[in-house]
């Protein structure tokens, strides 16, 4: 499978200039930033300079995913973190579900130059036993139905894969392996959005993060009327003011 699969229209990544505090948001596994714009725009309208990318084999299909690792997702979303943190005096971090991860992990390695974490249904662990098939099974078919789209809002789309992809699925849960040991090194203030009703990802992270995260600020929000891509569901006003009033007093103007 090429590398240069077209991207789905609707998956572009999304950049938004604007004022000295930056904003880095990651979507999830199989998803795309379609999930993270509205949530994207919604901060660039407060002024600020906001980057959704679009990691390394999502947005065109889950073949070329499966030829991509977390350390490419990673990577791709660091190099927008450096740049950003070049352009503004103070940067915030986010992500939901897997992006959520990588967003911890960021935070971890860069604890000097990450003013703020918002992170959305994160996922660091889940309890689902067929996981464990999972190094195996990925050897023998190349894909299982999708996880994508849980959103309890009618008509809304974020653009994810119609399959998950195994490979990339075990890579993921190497990136959980990764991270979890690093959550004490996370120090930035951190903004915590749960769906009680998430039919992805289960109660295991937010545990791990509440007994291990180093962040001396922690806020946990519950996300009542939303499923797992909460950032498009009927919570995504209360993502938007939440998370714009935590990088106003945490990552403002005169943070830096």
């Amino acid at each position: 499978m090429s590398a240069t699969a077209p991207i789905v229209p609707g998956a572009e990544p999304y950049v938004a200039d604007g004022g000295s505090v930056g904003v880095l948001l990651s979507h999830g596994f199989t998803g795309s930033p379609a999930s993270m714009v509205p949530w994207a725009r919604a901060l660039a309208e407060r002024g600020h300079t906001v980057r959704v990318p679009r990691l390394p084999g999502h947005g065109t299909t889950w073949r070329e995913m499966n030829t991509t690792r977390w350390v490419d997702w990673y990577g791709a979303l660091e190099r927008e973190f450096l740049q950003l943190r070049d352009r503004c005096e103070t940067v915030a971090v986010g992500g939901l579900s897997m992006g959520g991860a990588l967003a911890l992990r960021l935070a971890a390695l860069h604890p000097e130059s990450v003013d703020a974490v918002v992170v959305v249904n994160p996922a660091l662990a889940m309890g689902d036993p067929k996981l464990r098939l999972v190094p195996f099974l990925k050897w023998i078919v190349a894909s299982t139905p999708a996880i994508g789209n849980d959103i309890a809002k009618p008509g809304q789309d974020e653009k994810a894969y119609p399959r998950t992809p195994l490979k990339a699925l075990h890579s993921m849960m190497q990136l959980w392996d990764d991270v979890v040991p690093r959550l004490g090194d996370v120090t930035a203030p951190l903004l915590f959005l749960r769906s009680p009703q998430d039919h992805v990802v289960d109660a295991q992270t937010l545990d791990l993060v509440r007994a291990h995260v180093g962040s001396r600020v922690t806020e946990y929000v519950d996300l009542h009327d939303s499923y797992h891509v909460a950032t498009l569901d009927h919570d995504a006003e209360l993502i938007m003011e939440r998370s714009a009033a935590f990088i106003a007093e945490h990552a403002g103007a005169g943070h830096g």
